[in-house]
């Protein structure tokens, strides 16, 4: 009776199945882009699938936010007027904080306004932040948000962090869009996931 070697088709099993996961993740990557690329909101968004909880992945330097040294969040919750509750929370060295405000249309597709101010200076235009979605996963599960000065700019996602390649791309598509990243500020987990790999 003839014996097959078992071990050298695991291996090569084992091999073909890391090269398909390699290669479906490069597929999943989004297209490199070229310097230069308009800083414009994306051309659609819907808020129904934009709500809900998001975990910061990056951001450029806020002085709100000075403070801030992990698991930051976004929660964003429709209302019944039309408008978006934005709740943001992130822990400092005395614990977590928490912030509410507003968002609201300001144009076509992902162009957003924020305020944090009270409810009763909501008619004030200069308590509205621009609040674009510059980048978008389509299946919602990454998002880019920055603004027409490109002085502000977080990466969001749906979970508490990327896979290192995608977070590589990611930031390549934000330069080429204008923002300056050398001073990024790269959430503890992501650091760690980047390390880890």
């Amino acid at each position: 009776m003839l014996r097959r070697p078992v071990l050298p088709a695991a291996i090569l099993a084992l091999g073909l199945t890391f090269a398909a996961h390699a290669e479906a993740a490069a597929e999943a990557l989004p297209a490199a882009l070229p310097d230069g690329t308009p800083n414009t909101p994306v051309p659609a968004l819907d808020l129904d699938r934009y709500t809900g909880h998001w975990h910061e992945v990056a951001r450029l330097p806020m002085f709100f936010q000075r403070n801030c040294i992990g698991d930051t969040t976004a929660t964003y919750t429709s209302l019944d007027d039309g408008s978006i509750e934005v709740r943001n929370a992130c822990r400092t060295d005395d614990g977590m904080i928490e912030s509410t405000g507003a968002a609201r249309r300001a144009g076509d597709g992902g162009a957003l306004e924020v305020r944090f101010a009270p409810g009763w200076l909501g008619w004030v235009p200069m308590v509205w932040a621009d609040y674009w979605v510059v980048d978008l996963d389509p299946g919602y599960g990454w998002a880019v948000v920055g603004g027409p000065k490109q002085g502000a700019m977080w990466i969001l996602a749906r979970e508490t962090t990327l896979d290192p390649a995608l977070f590589e791309r990611i930031r390549q598509r934000a330069e080429a869009r204008g923002y300056r990243l050398a001073e990024l500020v790269v959430d503890p987990a992501q650091r760690d996931r980047i390390a880890a790999e």
